[in-house]
């Protein structure tokens, strides 16, 4: 079988129902999606390097995740949706919700703002997290210049929240601390942000805590109180001047979603829920 066919040599791609340019909407998104299964298969092939079967759930979990991406894929690729056609339904929406929230038990509350790595592994499963953001707003863009399936919006919505929290749980699974983002505020915890010595920051020997077998209700920090968890459940809103420090007005209603960085202050999307 050739390769190569050369009928896209002056800038048009076929999609089913018609050829369009290959900066075309609806080619940037599934492309996009095509770069994400590209990052989700580094992360799988990271984890099967791994020793033992610590990582066996997951490692199923992201092969499944790469078929559902090219599910979302081959559904866009309709430039007039078919509905008995589309692959992508609810039930993958909620299997991926099921995950999250499982996941969500393994790492220790979160309060702050992290930044992605840690370890190798839970930086690659960011870097996915990241290009599925990106997945998303093209796929968003899509949906104001033509037909686009929901159900593939809500389906990568929901799955860079998974990859979030699959991040934190390889970090936890791996004994390795998260690395937090020194100037910011309490956000998802309370009170005020802690000053934060060269010796104590994130990520160093000095600041590093036990780590509970996955699972496990307690935090990293035995000494902490176990009413982290329940604020970590229910966060601050961000001030929406400064989405580094918790709200003082009414102005901000929306909760800070920690598997989205801070935007910039002034944007309007501080704690824009995701």
């Amino acid at each position: 079988m050739r390769i190569y066919t050369r009928s896209g040599d002056r800038g048009e791609t076929w999609v089913i129902g018609g050829r369009v340019a290959k900066d075309d909407p609806r080619v940037e998104a599934y492309g996009t999606i095509d770069e994400l299964n590209a990052a989700v298969g580094l992360a799988a092939a990271m984890m099967a390097e791994e020793p033992g079967d610590v990582f066996a759930d997951l490692l199923e979990e992201l092969c499944e995740i790469q078929n559902e991406l090219f599910d979302c894929g081959s559904d866009l690729s309709y430039a007039e949706p078919v509905p008995d056609k589309m692959k992508v339904h609810d039930g993958m929406v909620r299997l991926l919700e099921e995950r999250i929230d499982r996941l969500s038990g393994e790492a220790p509350p979160i309060r702050r703002f992290i930044l992605p790595g840690g370890s190798r592994l839970s930086a690659c499963l960011h870097l996915c997290r990241t290009i599925c953001r990106r997945a998303e707003r093209r796929t968003v863009a899509l949906s104001r210049t033509g037909p686009c399936p929901e159900e593939v919006l809500r389906y990568l919505n929901r799955l860079s929240d998974y990859f979030f929290v699959a991040a934190r749980a390889v970090n936890a699974r791996l004994g390795v601390p998260d690395r937090e983002y020194i100037r910011s505020a309490d956000v998802f915890g309370r009170g005020p942000a802690e000053p934060k010595s060269p010796a104590g920051t994130a990520g160093s020997p000095a600041s590093a805590k036990r780590v509970d077998p996955p699972g496990s209700p307690a935090s990293a920090n035995p000494a902490e109180p176990s009413e982290q968890a329940a604020s970590a459940k229910q966060p601050e809103p961000v001030n929406s001047a400064d989405p580094m420090a918790p709200a003082t007005s009414a102005g901000a209603s929306e909760p800070a979603n920690p598997a989205q960085g801070p935007n910039p202050p002034g944007s309007g999307e501080a704690g824009e829920s995701r």
